[in-house]
């Protein structure tokens, strides 16, 4: 081999580029001079008496040809004659170097220099052998090889020299100087083997810590860009793994080198089952240690193949056109690989986002849902709740479910709702607690860490279908990621809220006919006029919540009306109606399925917030105030309908009384009024006192929303429409 050949094995370390040939005349006149004789051709091993022998006993040229044929026998990690090797067990980086105590001053010196080249070289070639094994990973492997590689171009050069030796052009100074410029590169690259080694570095870690001892090794431009090429090449299957990830959701990592961790056991149906169904969170996860060249990259990579792998879980084809210059084959620094991984989000985000809009309509179904579940569209509640409402008054745990869905089906096929395509998604469910302790047994809404004390959230001793009454929706893969579990539990709670107050209203619309139909026999004493006053003002404040809440605005009606009650579907909502345009104007806009989750889900948030759900103080006094009217309702159709004829009540026990049932009824004589005045007095006397606790309740709520006003400006709104309830009397 000659000097040019032994010399281009070498294009990647410029500083081993040996800057004059090794067969010049200067070289060999050189060695000539400083040996003092010419008799170094052809010296081998064989010309010594023997290795028994104290190199001193040598005379000083022996002794140089000696150490330098030692010297080059180390520089590949083998001992010499003279010099040994000497490794601490237990510390295989724990190198040392002993040499001959007789041999010349000058030659240990020159041998010392060398040294930590030997030990580089060593600690470099273990650590090639080692790293090689199958259970190290693939970027150790690739590192390995880079390294391995560049140890041949070091073998071939100290080949090099060795020739020259063994041709009698090779002195100890000039060994030395051949041999200076690859010590800084290889001290460099055995700092970071000790590292890797002591640290046990797998995947991203040893990418940082090459990066990170190229930036150290700033000033040193010739280092720099040796380790800046060993980055490169030990990243390459590193970014393998990358590619297959951001082009088609796949994680390819046989031995967990890859940044994003996988974790199996959560599957995509926890997202309808689950209320912390953590799925789309944790199914796939940043790892701590990311490669320094990818950290600002991270998140996007991640989101990009998730997004991918939802598709492919779909059965959809994915097909990103991948030219040979947008595959992720270098890190380099061009920052090349940073526009791939954002055009593979662009399309894989914008894929995304069409196959679920498109395929799958979720638009489609959010409108549905809101038709069902907020009420949107209520004539199938009125049928249904007129049908169902015998099983509904009966306890949660004696009510037929099978039933009530029998019952909800036609009304869905009796009213407009048949129309809709997704109205067999509708199912029926009861709850086992009433809706204040069912909101605070989710830990992630703001009512259970402000809860009251568990002994006001106990149960009431009897409760029926009409308090725990709700609607499901089935949900499918992908819309579950919208629509997932704890989505539905939030419209739920809402639906469970506006469908109690909604019973309310039905139950103070049957005592005000009541009061009509005695209107009618002319029965307007002073109970009559006091309890209609009060029936009046309890519908205003249960139709000021509802308008409040829903997409429909109820007619209360003033003094002297004397037709049912009328409900005019407009929409002038200050909370649900007003909420989903906006959440519609933002989904129009989501460049992404998490933009679209995001705003899905401050829409819910937002509308528990603003129907008062997340406010148990203010939500106590809803309900309380709702029980008060509903045991005046009842209490009022019976008593009132009691103080009459025995004849005239049974006429009057439908739990539905209408003003048709009072017309057959005769007026009373004075003989009758008189001998109902006792019973009268009775019924003024729950009258006032259910006047009096409804007063109470209402007036108590001011306070509540003037203090909660200021951090919640919807609380203005709201005490606007149900706190002049009355003033009006």
């Amino acid at each position: 081999m000659d000097s040019a050949a032994a010399i281009s094995l070498c294009p990647s370390t410029p500083g081993w580029n040996l800057d004059r040939p090794f067969l010049t005349g200067q070289f060999y006149q050189e060695t000539k001079i400083s040996s003092g004789t010419s008799e170094y051709k052809g010296f081998s091993a064989e010309s010594s008496s023997g290795a028994d022998k104290a190199i001193g006993c040598y005379h000083a040229t022996i002794q140089e040809l000696i150490v330098i044929d030692d010297l080059l026998s180390t520089l590949i990690g083998i001992e010499g004659r003279y010099i040994s090797i000497k490794k601490v067990r237990g510390k295989e980086d724990d190198i040392t170097f002993q040499v001959d105590a007789s041999m010349d001053l000058a030659l240990q010196e020159f041998a010392k220099r060398l040294f930590p080249l030997c030990e580089s070289y060593i600690l470099i070639n273990q650590f090639v052998e080692t790293r090689s094994q199958f259970k190290t990973g693939l970027v150790n492997h690739a590192f390995a090889a880079a390294l391995r590689a560049l140890l041949l171009d070091y073998q071939a050069m100290v080949a090099q020299l060795e020739h020259q030796f063994r041709l009698g052009k090779l002195s100890i100074q000039g060994l030395w100087f051949y041999c200076q410029p690859m010590m800084g590169s290889m001290q460099a690259l055995s700092m970071v083997v000790k590292k890797a080694a002591a640290d046990n570095c797998v995947g991203s870690a040893v990418l940082n810590l090459l990066q990170s001892q190229a930036k150290a090794m700033a000033g040193d431009h010739v280092v720099r860009s040796l380790l800046e090429k060993m980055s490169q090449s030990a990243s390459t299957a590193y970014l393998g793994i990358l590619e297959r990830w951001v082009y088609e959701g796949v994680i390819d990592d046989p031995y967990g080198e890859f940044f994003i961790a996988e974790n199996k056991s959560l599957q995509k149906e926890s997202l309808t089952q689950d209320y912390d169904a953590k799925y789309w969170q944790q199914r796939y996860s940043l790892k701590d240690e990311i490669p320094s060249f990818l950290a600002n990259a991270a998140e996007t990579i991640l989101i990009t193949g998730k997004y991918l792998n939802v598709m492919r879980e779909c059965g959809h084809s994915i097909q990103i056109p991948v030219a040979e210059k947008s595959k992720l084959t270098s890190a380099g620094s061009n920052h090349h690989y940073l526009e791939c991984i954002k055009s593979a989000y662009d399309f894989a985000s914008g894929e995304l986002l069409n196959l679920v809009k498109n395929k799958y309509d979720l638009m489609g179904k959010l409108q549905s849902i809101k038709h069902y579940l907020l009420l949107d569209q209520g004539d199938f509640l009125v049928h249904f709740m007129d049908t169902a409402r015998e099983e509904l008054m009966k306890k949660p745990d004696e009510i037929s479910v099978e039933k009530l869905q029998s019952l909800l089906d036609l009304a869905l096929r009796s009213t407009a709702a048949g129309a809709d395509p997704c109205h067999e998604d509708l199912l029926c469910c009861v709850e086992r607690t009433t809706l204040l302790k069912r909101l605070s047994t989710l830990k992630d809404l703001e009512i259970s860490r402000s809860a009251p004390d568990s002994n006001d959230l106990e149960e009431p001793l009897s409760i029926t279908g009409l308090e725990t009454f709700s609607l499901n929706y089935k949900v499918r893969w992908p819309l579950s990621l919208v629509i997932s579990r704890k989505a539905l539990t939030k419209y739920q709670l809402i639906f469970r809220f506006l469908f109690h107050c909604k019973h309310v209203d039905r139950q103070l619309s049957g005592a005000w006919q009541v009061h009509q139909g005695l209107r009618k026999l002319d029965m307007q004493g002073t109970t009559v006029s006091v309890s209609s006053l009060l029936c009046r003002n309890m519908l205003k404040f249960i139709n000021s919540l509802l308008h409040y809440l829903t997409f429909e605005a109820s007619f209360t009606p003033s003094k002297g009306t004397t037709v049912p009650m009328l409900v005019c579907y407009v929409c002038l909502s200050l909370v649900l109606e007003p909420n989903w345009h906006v959440m519609l104007n933002r989904l129009q806009t989501a460049k992404s399925i998490d933009e679209v989750i995001q705003y899905h889900d401050f829409f819910l948030d937002k509308c528990l917030r603003e129907c008062v759900l997340l406010s148990p103080a203010l939500l106590k006094k809803v309900e309380r105030l709702k029980l008060i009217c509903l045991q005046y309702a009842a209490a009022m159709q019976r008593l009132i309908t009691s103080s009459l004829d025995t004849t005239d009540n049974d006429t009057l026990s439908n739990d539905s009384p209408s003003i048709e049932k009072y017309k057959n009824l005769k007026l009373r004589t004075p003989y009758q009024m008189l001998r109902l005045a006792p019973e009268n007095v009775t019924v003024l006397d729950s009258v006032l006192k259910f006047e009096k606790e409804f007063s109470f309740e209402l007036h108590s709520l001011g306070p509540i929303l003037s203090s909660g006003s200021r951090a919640e400006p919807y609380l203005t709104h709201l005490a606007q429409w149900i706190l002049g309830v009355g003033k009006d009397q």
